[in-house]
Order: structure tokens, then sequence, then C-alpha cells
């Protein structure tokens, strides 16, 4: 290498390049960076936190030892308000606009996505009185069948059955019905063999 290609790790201009300015540089640029995600972070979590607010009334109804309800906001990265296991409000990209998901086994749904602060309220109160209808028709049922089930312990302990005894019944009646039903079909297929015996085989 000559002198003249060397030139001190000069630029063209003169200036020489050190890799020490060009990390300070890079440092720089992604302090700055990072304080701007931050900005936004923070930014999210502000426009959820008026959310919460706003549904901090609908939050205040629900029972207070109903633990399936989260309806608070988790410092994640991005912000996310809970509102059940499964759902959740976010920031879109626009960081303007709300955006209701829920998670389920087919995939992430969207179930509403708004900047109305208002809407937006109005779409996660309407799904939360779903389920807290769907939960309790749920637990009608389920002390329904309870309740049909301990009428017919209680009626079966009356007339003095055993709890197993319309089981064998079944079974038993299933098996007659098999072999009624095996005896009837070699009866036909004799038949068939006798019917087909006599007109096919000459005299």
């Amino acid at each position: 290498m000559t002198g003249g290609e060397a030139g001190d790790n000069k630029t063209g201009d003169g200036k020489v390049r050190r890799l020490s300015d060009a990390t300070r540089r890079m440092r720089i640029a992604e302090s700055e960076r990072a304080d701007a995600y931050a900005d936004l972070h923070e930014g999210d979590r502000a426009r959820l936190m008026l959310l919460a607010e706003e549904l901090q009334g609908v939050f205040a109804e629900i029972p207070a030892d109903d633990a399936y309800f989260i309806c608070q906001v988790a410092g994640s990265t991005p912000p996310r308000l809970w509102i059940d296991p499964t759902t959740h409000v976010v920031m879109a990209r626009d960081r303007r606009s709300y955006r209701f998901l829920k998670d389920t086994r087919l995939g992430r749904l969207t179930l509403h996505e708004s900047a109305d602060l208002d809407a937006t309220a109005d779409a996660v109160t309407d799904y939360i009185a779903e389920r807290v209808v769907e939960r309790e028709r749920s637990l009608e049922s389920d002390a329904l069948v309870e309740k049909l089930r301990t009428v017919a312990l209680d009626r079966r302990e009356d007339s003095g059955e055993p709890a197993a005894n319309g089981t064998t019944t079944d079974r038993g009646s299933a098996l007659i019905w098999a072999l009624i039903i095996f005896l009837a079909g070699f009866a036909v297929g004799a038949l068939g063999l006798v019917a087909y015996a006599w007109f096919m085989v000459p005299g």
C-alpha cells in the first residue's frame, strides 16, 4: 500500500474515519429510538387508562367474588387493557384506534376497532354483559341437571331399585333384541337358500 492509498485513514475531504465516532453515533441514535418508543408506550398506556376510567362504573358492577374478569391495564409491551383471560384492548398501529381482540382456538378475532372512545367502551360493556348472561345460563343449566339427577336417585331409593338396575335392564334388553335379529336373519338366509335350490336346480 502506498502512502497515498493509506492516507492516514482519511476520506476524500480529508476527514479521518474512526470506529469510535461511528459507534457513538449509533448509540445516540439507539437512545433516541428507545426514547421515542418509550413515549409511544406511555401514550398507548395513557389512552388505555382513559378507556378503563370510562368503564370504571361497569367494572364496579361486576361481583367482587367473580374472579373471571380482570378489568385492568397490564404493564406489558404493548400495553393492554385485559377484560378477561382471553379478551383485551390494545392500541392499533395508528396509535389512535382501539382494537378489541379475543383469542380463540381458531386464532385472534377483532371484536371491535374504532378511534371513538365511547364506541369502544360500549363494545366492551356489551361484551361483558353477554359473558355475564352466558355464565348465568351455564350455572342454571348445571343446577338443573344436578336437581334432575337428585330427583332420579330419590325415586330409585323410594322404589327400592338399585342404582344400576336401569343400566342392567337396558343391557339385557339389548342382548335379547340382538339375539332375535340374529335368528331372524339366519331364518331368512336359510329360506333364501331353499328357494334358490328349488328354482335353480333342475328337477
